[in-house]
């Protein structure tokens, strides 16, 4: 039996995302990343710099999915809390991490002050994860990986998290563009096809409503074994030929 491919959580920390001062792009960045591993991700949460609000989604999430990924809140400032909470969640303690205080040290020289040393607190048994940004590294502990919130710097700090996965089966998708009708004329082709194959997901992205332009919809269809893949376009294309609606693989 083939095993199933692991599932993941993102967790995003931070008062600047949810006020709109801050337009998250991690949660897409860490969706593609997964995908590409084969790894799926089936959840992600917002939640603002307060402490309980973290470790309450952290610890949901934790023992829902194989992996979960926070960004945001380990800097050095009063609010970057996510250290002490993700210590809280998991019953640790927050001491300064001997290769973390070094790292900084490197870094910083006689300009380690005391807020950038609290980026040194690593909750007990947590390994670092590279930071090859601004050195100040994230940290795993057990399924749980904590990453910056600044993009630049968490994009790169995959590159370490990435040997450290259990991989799946990579999803493969194919796109079939249908043109010249709305999404309510192919529905229940589309639904009589996602009964009739439990194993293969298919989603429909309209475009051009409201338009002057072209209207239609893509249909895409997902699947982790490629001929399946293959062979349910072919089997949705004929439907859709036999309902006179024209259609292509895009």
């Amino acid at each position: 039996m083939t095993k199933p491919s692991p599932t993941a959580a993102v967790l995003i920390i931070g008062d600047e995302v949810l006020s709109g001062r801050t337009q998250d792009t991690n949660l897409n960045t860490i969706a593609r990343f997964l995908s590409a591993l084969g790894i799926d991700l089936l959840e992600a949460r917002t939640v603002g710099d307060r402490k309980g609000q973290i470790v309450e989604a952290l610890n949901a999430l934790r023992g829902a999915h194989d992996y979960v990924f926070t960004t945001g809140g380990i800097g050095p400032t009063h609010d970057d809390i996510t250290a002490d909470a993700v210590a809280s969640a998991l019953g640790v303690g927050l001491p300064e991490h001997p290769e973390a205080l070094a790292i900084l040290e490197r870094r910083y020289g006689d300009e380690l002050n005391a807020p950038r040393r609290r980026m040194a607190r690593i909750p007990e048994s947590g390994s670092l994860i590279a930071n090859p940004v601004t050195d100040a590294p994230g940290f795993q502990i057990g399924n749980v990986f904590v990453m910056a919130g600044v993009p630049k710097i968490m994009t790169a700090m995959l590159e370490d998290v990435a040997p450290r996965l259990r991989k799946g089966a990579v999803v493969q998708a194919r796109t079939v563009r249908v043109t010249g009708v709305g999404e309510g004329n192919i529905a229940d082709i589309l639904t009589a096809a996602a009964r009739a194959q439990r194993d293969i997901s298919f989603g429909s992205y309209p475009f051009g409503a409201g338009t002057a332009g072209e209207i239609g919809t893509n249909l895409v269809v997902r699947g982790r074994d490629a001929e399946a893949v293959d062979a349910a376009v072919v089997a949705l294309l004929a439907e859709l030929e036999m309902a006179g609606i024209d259609a292509a693989v895009v």
